[in-house]
C-alpha cells in the first residue's frame, strides 16, 4: 500500500543543527503537530524526536488507529526527527504515534509538543492551535513596570479546579471562562497585584495538583480550550493583574502514554535510576546534560512566555534539581566529576534557562522554589548566581509558622526565631511564600495553626499577616488563607465560600484588602524590598514582652513607617517606642481595628516627644492592642 503521508518539513538545516546543539529555543514552531497546505491541500504536519525508532507512524480516528497506513520518514541527517504531512487531517483530530524501537518494543505515545490532549482519563493528543486575537497590548506595554523588583508585588496562588466550583453541581470543574468571570472581580475587590495558578500543563492525575506533567506544551483540557485559558490570562491583563506560571522542569511521571522511555529508551530521563528516577514522587528526572532535552524544556518556558502572554514563571522544586543526593541515602547517588553533591548539568540548564527567559522577556520574572542556602539564586548569572528574578524565602515561612504556633507565653523565649530572618533577608531577592504546601498532607489551615480561642486564632493569624506584609520581600498567599479557610485544602471541593457571610472570617478578608492597599500605596513597603537601606530594627529584643517595633524606608524619608507588633493577647497601654524623626504619627492599619473583627484597641495617633528611646532622639507612649499590630507613618506624609 502507498504511503499516504508527504514528504513535507518545517526544519532547516540551521533549525536542525540549533536542536542538536541544544540552542533552539522555539521548538513549539516545529515539532508537534501543526495545520498545514502542501500543493493546495490542506493537512497536518507532524514531527517528534525518536532518535531509537525504527519506524514512526501516526495513528488516529481518521485511519481508524491503524499503525501501517501513515508512516511519517526519518530525516537524513542523523537528528532522529520523524517528520511528514498528512492530508485531511484537521484541527480537533486525536492522534498518537505508534512507535517501534530498533529494539523490536512497540509503543504508543502521546506528543510531547502537542498543543491540546484529551481531556483525561483519556490520554491521546490532540491537533491544536494557540492562535488567539490578544487584546491585552496595553498591559504587554507596560508590564515592566509592575514586573519591576522595586514595585509592590502580592501574588494569590490557587488551583483551578478547587478554587470555585459550581453551586450546583460541586463535582463539575467550572471552564477558564467560567473562572475568569469569578476570579477577576475577586483579585480586583481583594486588591493582589498578581496570581500564580498551579501548574495548567496537561497532567493525566488530578490529585498530583498539576505537578506530574505529560502535555508540557498544552493547557489542562480539564477546564477547556487552549483560547480559554488565554482569555483567562487576558482579563487578567485588561484588569491590571499579572499572572504568574507554576512550571515544572524537575520531574515527569511514568505513564506508558507519556515522555518515559519515549522511544523505548531514556531519551528524556536519565537512564541510571540514581540520577533518573525521583524517589519522593515515583517520577522520572530530565538529564540535563542532554542537549536536545534541555532544547526541549527551555523552549517549554519560552512557549509559555510566548503564546500565553504569562508575567513570569515559578519553577518547582528547584532544590531537587541541584543536589544528586536529594532525597537520597548513602550509595543511592553519584558524585559528579569533582566527587561533589552538586547536580553540573542541572546548574548550567538553570542559568542558560533564566539567560534566555530574560534576554527575550526581560518585563517578566523567574521565580525559584529553593528550599536550601544554594548561594545566588537570585543573582545574575554573570556573578556566579543563576539568575532567577526572585527566591522563596523558606526559613522565613518555617522561622514564622513555627513562631506563631508556640502559645503567647512562651514566645518569650522564642524571640529570636522572628527576628533571625532579617540576618539574611537580603541575600537574596526574596518572596515571602504562605503557600499551598502549608495547607495540605495533615498540616491543617492556617488559622488552625494559631494557638487560642477563636478570638485569639484570628487575632494572631491577622497580625501575621500584617507581619508578612510589613517584612521585606515581596509576598505570597495561598488561596483561602485570605478569609481564615478552616478545613484543609482538599483538591476535589471548592473553597469554603460560605464562611464569609461570618464575621470573623469577613474581617479577615477586610484586612488582606487592607494591607494590599496599604502595600501598594505606601512606598517604603516596596521600594527597597531587596536592599538592607530599606529596612531598620528600632527594638528587637524585648523577649519579656514580644513585641517587635522596626522601620521601613522608601527612598524619600518622607515616607517611612513605622511598625510595632504586640505578639501577646495583653493590652500594653503606655509602652513607649522610638520615633524615626519629631512631629505626629497616625496610624494608618491597625489589626485589632473593628473592622477587621477585632477589639477596638487603638492608638488615635500620636506627637512625638525629645526622649530618647531605643535608640531614637524622639518616642512616644503607644497603647498596643492584643496579639496586634500597627503600622504608623508620620502625619504631615499622609
Amino acid at each position: 500500500m502507498q504511503n499516504p503521508v508527504v514528504v513535507f518539513s518545517l526544519f532547516t538545516d540551521f533549525d536542525v543543527k540549533l536542536f542538536r546543539a541544544g540552542k533552539h529555543f522555539r521548538l513549539y514552531e516545529k515539532f508537534g503537530a501543526h495545520e498545514a497546505t502542501v500543493n493546495d491541500v490542506q493537512g497536518t504536519y507532524f514531527a517528534v524526536w525518536a532518535p531509537n525508532a525504527a519506524s514512526v507512524t501516526v495513528i488516529g480516528n481518521f485511519n481508524g488507529w491503524n499503525p501501517y497506513l501513515h508512516s511519517l520518514f526519518v530525516r537524513w541527517d542523523g537528528s532522529g526527527i520523524w517528520e511528514g504531512f498528512i492530508p485531511g487531517v484537521r484541527l480537533g483530530e486525536v492522534y498518537k504515534y505508534y512507535i517501534q524501537s530498533n529494539q523490536g518494543e512497540i509503543l504508543e505515545k502521546g506528543d510531547p509538543f502537542a498543543l491540546q490532549w484529551e481531556n483525561p482519563p483519556r490520554t491521546a493528543s490532540v491537533v491544536g492551535t494557540t492562535w488567539y486575537e490578544w487584546t491585552d497590548g496595553e498591559w504587554m506595554n507596560k508590564r515592566a513596570v509592575f514586573n519591576g523588583l522595586n514595585r509592590p508585588i502580592a501574588v494569590y496562588e490557587l488551583h483551578l479546579g478547587s478554587w470555585m466550583r459550581d453551586p450546583a453541581d460541586p463535582l463539575r470543574l467550572l471552564t477558564y471562562e467560567e473562572i475568569a468571570d469569578k476570579l477577576v472581580p475577586y483579585i480586583k475587590e481583594s486588591g493582589f497585584t498578581h496570581v500564580e495558578l498551579m501548574p495548567v500543563m496537561e497532567h493525566p492525575y488530578y490529585p498530583s495538583w498539576g505537578y506530574q506533567i505529560t502535555g508540557y506544551f498544552a493547557a489542562s483540557a480539564r477546564y477547556g480550550s487552549p483560547q480559554g485559558l488565554m482569555y483567562l490570562i487576558e482579563q487578567l491583563h485588561l484588569n491590571d493583574i499579572g499572572v504568574f506560571l507554576d512550571w515544572v522542569p524537575s520531574h515527569f511521571p511514568g505513564d506508558a502514554h507519556g515522555l518515559h522511555r519515549f522511544d523505548g529508551t531514556h531519551l528524556y530521563e536519565h537512564a541510571d535510576p540514581r540520577k533518573g528516577y525521583h524517589p519522593d514522587w515515583s517520577s522520572y528526572i530530565f538529564n540535563y546534560g542532554r542537549n536536545e532535552v534541555r532544547a526541549f524544556l527551555i523552549s517549554n518556558a519560552v512557549f509559555w512566555l510566548d503564546r500565553y502572554h504569562a508575567d513570569g514563571l515559578r519553577v518547582d522544586a528547584v532544590a531537587s534539581m541541584l543536589y544528586l543526593d536529594y532525597s537520597r541515602k548513602e550509595g543511592e547517588w553519584i558524585p559528579n566529576e569533582f566527587g561533589g553533591r552538586e547536580n553540573l548539568d542541572a546548574v548550567s540548564f538553570l542559568k542558560e534557562l533564566n539567560e534566555t527567559v530574560y534576554i527575550n522577556f526581560p518585563d517578566v520574572q523567574t521565580i525559584a522554589e529553593e528550599s536550601t542556602a544554594w548561594p545566588g539564586v537570585s543573582r545574575p548569572t554573570f556573578s556566579g548566581g543563576l539568575g532567577f528574578g526572585m527566591k522563596w524565602m523558606m526559613g522565613w515561612m518555617h522561622d514564622t509558622l513555627d513562631y506563631f504556633k508556640e502559645d503567647p507565653f512562651f514566645r518569650q523565649f522564642h524571640h529570636g526565631q522572628i527576628t533571625f530572618s532579617t540576618i539574611y533577608a537580603f541575600h537574596e531577592n526574596f518572596m515571602l511564600p504562605l503557600s499551598h504546601d502549608e495547607v495540605v498532607h495533615g498540616k491543617g489551615p492556617l488559622i488552625y495553626k494559631m494557638p487560642g480561642d477563636d478570638w485569639q486564632r484570628f487575632a494572631n493569624l491577622r497580625t501575621m499577616f500584617l507581619y508578612m506584609y510589613t517584612h521585606p520581600g515581596t509576598k505570597l498567599l495561598f488561596m483561602g488563607g485570605e478569609f481564615g479557610q478552616t478545613s484543609e485544602w482538599n483538591v476535589n471541593q471548592s473553597l469554603d465560600w460560605h464562611l464569609l457571610q461570618f464575621g470573623p472570617h469577613k474581617g479577615m478578608f477586610e484586612l488582606i484588602k487592607a494591607l494590599n492597599e496599604t502595600y501598594k500605596s505606601e512606598p517604603a513597603l516596596y521600594e527597597k524590598s531587596f536592599n538592607p537601606d530599606g529596612f531598620e530594627w528600632v527594638e528587637s529584643g524585648d523577649s519579656a514582652t514580644s513585641v517587635l517595633v522596626y522601620q521601613r524606608k522608601g527612598l524619600d524619608p518622607i515616607n517611612d513607617l513605622l511598625i510595632i507588633l504586640n505578639l501577646t493577647p495583653i493590652v500594653r497601654y503606655y509602652y513607649r517606642a522610638g520615633l524615626p524623626s519629631e512631629g505626629e504619627w497616625t496610624v494608618i492599619l491597625n489589626s485589632d481595628d473593628p473592622r477587621f473583627n477585632g477589639s477596638g484597641v487603638k492608638t488615635e495617633g500620636v506627637k512625638a516627644e525629645p526622649i530618647h528611646w531605643m535608640g531614637k532622639d524622639y518616642s512616644a507612649n503607644f497603647s498596643l492592642p492584643p496579639l496586634g499590630g500597627l503600622i504608623l507613618k508620620k502625619l504631615s506624609a499622609k
